[in-house]
């Protein structure tokens, strides 16, 4: 019966997400593969200022990383299964736990909704910072709800949908849920530090950033998809995608933004500023309606019905796989 026992860590692993998140104070699989990439970093740029060393470093540094990280949690939890099975599982679920950043993702944003509603504009500014990479000392209320919802859209697939895919496809491949969500979390981890086109990470961190955006591609769909027809009207949610999303630079921000916007008849993009530079992003959505705390509330509670619709879905097909073969 493994396929059900693989079900069981998967809906363990969600709840355990959804009921505890990252626990202050915990080591995170994240925090370790982001000092192996900090360390790796400074190592190449001390060692070299050329463009094409530098680049074919990143990559060596983004390959390994990406792989180590698979192979190394399967070869983990195949060592512990032939100690003790459950504590094997127990692993299991507390790794899968800590690729999915939904409680995280939803904490981040009741942080800012707090100040918000207290009236602390600059506390607000101050949270908002932690989670956005761009300039929030001048933004009001609105432009602080319309970041607020972008990360919410954005982070909604990076954080929760696509390492959910990529543990649903390594629990239906067979080498369990663990592995390639790690893999991709460390692809994640790698472009969220290094994937950036400005110096010095330009050419260091073009692998991790096309590499991300490549293993990000299908989730991302398949949420659209998914919100598209969780919403009740796909055919105007994909419509509105299909003329707003291809516009943005992004291959994957675009469309999960989109969706959202989309769905909730709010409008995203427009002006950011970043490092004191204006940014003009295009346009998703349609302006029916204002980005309110409900809002947000709203894009939170789209991606929780999208995590337990794919829970389910695969959840019962693991188990009818096993009485199949029963």
């Amino acid at each position: 019966m493994k396929g059900t026992a693989t079900a069981i860590i998967l809906v363990l692993g969600a709840v355990l997400d959804y009921l505890i998140g990252d626990p202050w104070g915990w080591i995170h699989p994240v925090q370790v593969m982001g000092a192996i990439i900090a360390v790796a970093t400074k190592v190449i740029l001390n060692w070299t200022q050329e463009k094409i060393c530098q680049r074919l470093a990143g990559i060596i540094l983004g390959l390994g990383l990406i792989i180590l990280a698979g192979v190394l949690t399967w070869l983990g939890i195949q060592w512990l299964g032939q100690v003790n099975l459950l504590l094997s599982c127990l692993v299991q679920v507390i790794l899968l736990a800590s690729c999915l950043a939904g409680r995280s993702l939803r904490r981040a944003a009741e942080t800012v909704i707090a100040a918000l509603q207290a009236e602390n504009i600059t506390l607000a500014r101050c949270q908002l910072s932690l989670y956005v990479g761009r300039d929030t000392d001048n933004l009001g209320q609105e432009e602080i709800l319309r970041a607020l919802l972008e990360t919410v859209s954005e982070n909604g697939v990076d954080g929760v949908t696509a390492p959910l895919f990529y543990a649903l496809l390594g629990a239906f491949l067979g080498v369990g849920p663990v592995p390639l969500a790690c893999a991709y979390k460390a692809a994640s981890t790698l472009d969220s530090m290094i994937g950036y086109r400005r110096p010095p990470y330009t050419h260091i961190g073009w692998f991790s950033a096309k590499s991300e955006d490549v293993l990000t591609w299908l989730p991302c769909r398949l949420t659209v998809l998914t919100l598209a027809l969780i919403s009740g009207r796909p055919g105007r949610v994909l419509s509105i995608c299909w003329r707003d999303a291809r516009r943005d630079p992004s291959p994957n921000s675009g469309w999960s933004e989109c969706v959202y916007g989309a769905i909730l008849g709010v409008q995203l993009g427009g002006k950011n500023q970043y490092r004191g530079q204006i940014v003009e992003k295009p346009l998703l959505g349609d302006n029916l309606n204002p980005i309110t705390v409900k809002t947000v509330e709203q894009a939170l509670n789209l991606t929780r019905t999208c995590v337990l619709l794919w829970l389910a879905i695969a959840v019962s097909c693991l188990i009818a796989r096993d009485f199949a073969q029963f």
